[in-house]
Order: structure tokens, then sequence, then C-alpha cells
């Protein structure tokens, strides 16, 4: 069963833009969700190719995560006509020390937000810790995209933005 162990930091600045090796536009919609899902099914673009997901609900930095690559007109169809609300956002490559960063820029509704994350072997894996990476924020729910689809950063108060408990 496929595992993914990722965990996710705001940033402290953007020195790390200087090391960037790859970036992409990326756009996903949910199609299945809370209220009393146990999973959430996505899909999404990115570049030029297209994926459905479904990860299991729960906080933290261990999930259940499926992946499967679909053709890239049946996700636009999904994302134009099943999908609830959407999270845009640029996603860049930067790898330190044989590690791989993603870190995302929010668009739209969720514009002003930046996280990075870093999918690890096990969640005791020992990972670099370059000087842009900021607090980790892993365990608060409401930066996962399927809540940023639903309760957009531009929507946050200025407690939800600083607070450090979920």
């Amino acid at each position: 069963m496929p595992i993914e162990i990722e965990r996710k930091f705001l940033l402290a600045n953007d020195d790390w833009r200087q090391a960037v090796s790859r970036s992409e536009a990326m756009v996903q919609g949910y199609l299945a969700g809370p209220p009393g899902a146990r999973c959430s099914v996505r899909v999404r673009i990115a570049g030029g190719s297209a994926f459905l997901n479904i990860k299991s609900l729960g906080s933290g930095v261990r999930r259940d995560e499926f992946e499967y690559a679909i053709p890239l007109d049946d996700a636009r169809r999904m994302l134009e006509t099943l999908a609830g609300d959407v999270v845009a956002k640029h996603r860049h490559h930067v790898k330190v020390d044989g590690h791989l960063f993603e870190i995302d820029v929010f668009e739209g509704a969720n514009a002003g937000l930046v996280v990075a994350e870093i999918e690890l072997a096990d969640e005791g894996a020992a990972f670099p810790r370059p000087p842009w990476l900021g607090r980790e924020v892993s365990h608060l729910a409401r930066y996962y995209n399927l809540n940023l689809a639903a309760h957009p950063y531009a929507h946050w108060s200025e407690t939800e933005r600083t607070a450090r408990d979920a």
C-alpha cells in the first residue's frame, strides 16, 4: 500500500528561489471529501500531465495515498464539471543535499501563501534544514490543499495565519 510521509513548512525568506531547478503550474479540484468521508479524491493537472489522487484523511505526516495518471482531456472535463473549489499554484523544485523540496506558491484566493513540502522514506528520516525553511505546519490541517480549497488563505483571520495549533 502506498504511504506518503510528507512534512510541510512555511518559508522564512525567498532565498530558495535561486536554487529552483524546475517549475510547473498546477491546478487541482476535489471530487470527493469531507464531511463523512474517510478520504479525499482530487484531479490534478500539472504541466501537460493529469492525475487522479486518493488520499486518506487525518492530520499528521503519514497518510495513505494512491495516484493514477489519467488522460488530460478527462482531467479538464472533471475540473470543469465535477470538481468543487479549485486550488491553483506554481510548484518549484529545489534540491538540497540530495533531498527534494517542493515549494508551492499559491494563486487566486490562496495568493500570499507559500509552503515547502518534503517527502520522506520514514517519519524519523533526517533531512536538511536550509535557512529559508521556516516553521513546520505539518500537523495544521488548514494548510492541506483540501482545506485551502474550501477555506482559502484570503479568508483566514490573523489568528489563523499566525496560530501554531490546529
